[in-house]
């Protein structure tokens, strides 16, 4: 079950991008290099000096489901991803069925990393690689999905049975990731957003029809109102203390927890008060930390430089797929031949 949706690999944002042209030219120098390898393999525990799933993402010459100048595009290869995963985290495990599946199913205690690595290449290859490998990795995820179930105490305390493939579970993780993603951007990223929430929402809902979700979401208004309908589901216990306390301090290396506590704080404050008095963390202040996260990822930009493997990657099969030229888009025209009666 896609429980735990963290950020796609930080050394994804893409370098330039002027005038709707796209480039590639920009290189990490030695420096940068170091730091992006260490903070690749403190996400996914790769070791190798290829950034993973990168051959999903590069073959073929088909196309995808997005284009660099879309919003789930722009906002996947984004830093603030980083405090958008910890706040879906925060938020899926409000709901007694996504947390039940994650404490019965999910190794994410005994191994966080394999965890949080099966997760983003979902995320991944989902925003970046062609329609071949989505189906592919839509098919390893639904096989996975088939072995999760069991039954949970809902809200009012009634047992209820749950499988990872029901809609109305899927769903819900879905809209959670959405709007953690969505509203993190909005905080914490400086790069506008094309189509606005709703460019986001209405192409971010094709991800899931691989996964079985034929229905979700497509404006912001439906996404609002679809969070209204799914509180009074929302419960905390002491199974969702275990998980939130797990997310507030994880197995990470002892350099990088200040900074994870930070975003933690980030990620808690873009949350509606509703969602913060649940949790019972405190209610940080977003106008402390809209600056202040937005130069912190800043930093870790300078830091892991401007590189963009899988990014790059993806624009070159669309150059090759000639859907992109010279750094641009160019999105075919529309078949009018029904239309027309030819």
């Amino acid at each position: 079950m896609i429980i735990f949706t963290p950020t796609l690999l930080p050394s994804q944002q893409f370098s330039v991008c002027h005038n709707n042209n796209f480039t590639t030219n920009l290189r990490n120098n030695p420096l940068q290099r170091f730091f992006a390898k260490r903070f690749v393999r403190l996400l996914t525990g790769d070791l190798s000096s290829t950034p993973p799933w990168y051959d999903q993402v590069a073959q073929g010459n088909e196309p995808g489901l997005y284009f660099p100048d879309e919003a789930p595009w722009v906002v996947h290869a984004d830093l603030a991803t980083l405090v958008g995963g910890i706040r879906a985290l925060l938020m899926q495990a409000l709901h007694p069925g996504s947390l039940t599946g994650v404490l019965d199913h999910s190794r994410y205690n005994k191994d966080p990393l394999g965890r949080l690595s099966g997760t983003i290449r979902w995320l991944t290859i989902t925003t970046f690689a062609p329609h071949q490998s989505l189906q592919k990795e839509a098919g390893r995820v639904n096989k996975m999905h088939q072995k999760v179930q069991g039954s949970y105490q809902t809200a009012s305390g009634k047992s209820c049975a749950y499988k990872a493939a029901d809609p109305h579970l899927l769903r819900w993780v879905h809209i959670a990731f959405m709007d953690s993603f969505l509203r993190c951007h909005q905080n914490y990223s400086t790069r506008p957003l094309p189509g606005g929430a709703d460019g986001y929402i209405s192409l971010w809902a094709k991800s899931v029809i691989p996964l079985g979700l034929e229905k979700a979401p497509m404006s912001e208004d439906e996404l609002l109102a679809d969070l209204q309908k799914y509180h009074p589901e929302l419960a905390v216990t002491d199974d969702t203390r275990q998980v939130i306390s797990w997310i507030k301090n994880p197995p990470l290396p002892k350099t990088s927890l200040p900074a994870y506590h930070f975003l933690f704080k980030a990620a808690l404050a873009t949350l509606p008060s509703t969602y913060q008095d649940m949790i019972n963390l405190g209610k940080p202040s977003l106008k402390f930390y809209r600056p202040t996260t937005r130069n912190l990822l800043r930093l870790i930009r300078i830091a892991i430089g401007p590189e963009s493997p899988m990014e790059e990657a993806a624009i070159k099969r669309l150059h090759r797929s000639g859907l992109m030229k010279d750094g641009k888009v160019i999105r075919p025209l529309p078949d009018h031949s029904s239309i027309l009666g030819t």
